[in-house]
């Protein structure tokens, strides 16, 4: 789900669902089409989509709302970007934005698909900013610093950086890139021409390594802080790889 697919006529609608399937298939020979920044992070490391992938692109879409802007416009939609969105960057939430609406965008882009709400928690959440008016002032507030922040041309698309010319916002075949993201991801060593060999593990799963299974493997020192060596040049040369 990415923003290109929201209508209203004047209702909310959701369309291009040519290429969608059903939440049961877990097949992973079909190919996989999409807009990176929309895309949960499991998806790159190989997962298959879910309820809760749609979570995630959910908490993008609530972030163009507030901003005017897409996510990540200003760079280049490649395997560079897919990296930080592994390591866990995320679009800067403005000033403006009311601290519940905040907690709720977050959660649901939380790198963790377990810690993301239901989109049943969602509803009544939003149902409840509706008609309970607890959380008035603070989206009142909220509303004040917007305009000042439109007015002074802080926010909104006259703000935004201009688009990087391969910031690509339409769906297309990423099967090719998320194949190479999983394969990096899944501890195997890769040789970038006369470069030491680095093993990419995401800054969201390195603190999650069990030490103690490493050492039952048999892995020194050594070859530990080599695995956790987290391309001290994130610029690897993909070009070597994709030759090799």
């Amino acid at each position: 789900i990415h923003s290109g697919n929201i209508l209203s006529d004047p209702s909310w609608k959701i369309g291009d669902l040519g290429l969608s399937q059903s939440v049961n298939n877990e097949s992973s020979d079909n190919e996989i089409y999409g807009v990176i920044p929309y895309i949960a992070p499991e998806i790159f490391k190989g997962s298959s989509f879910s309820k809760k992938a749609d979570i995630y692109s959910l908490g993008m879409i609530m972030w163009e709302i507030t901003t005017g802007c897409k996510p990540f416009a200003n760079v280049k939609h490649d395997i560079h970007l897919i990296y930080k969105i592994l390591d866990g960057e995320r679009p800067k939430i403005t000033d403006d934005t009311p601290k519940c609406y905040a907690n709720l965008m977050k959660s649901c882009w939380d790198p963790d698909p377990k810690k993301r709400p239901s989109m049943k928690e969602i509803y009544l959440t939003v149902n409840d900013w509706c008609f309970n008016s607890k959380n008035d002032a603070e989206f009142k507030q909220a509303e004040a610093k917007r305009e000042k922040l439109v007015e002074s041309k802080k926010i909104g698309p006259e703000f935004a950086e201009k688009c990087h010319p391969e910031a690509i916002y339409t769906s297309r075949p990423l099967s090719d890139l998320i194949s190479k993201c999983s394969s990096i991801n899944s501890f195997s060593t890769i040789s970038f021409g006369n470069k030491q060999d680095y093993n990419y593990i995401s800054k969201e799963e390195e603190l999650d390594i069990d030490i103690e299974s490493l050492s039952s493997q048999n892995l020194t020192i050594q070859t530990f802080s080599t695995s956790l060596k987290k391309r001290s040049n994130e610029e690897l040369n993909l070009e070597t790889y994709d030759n090799r």
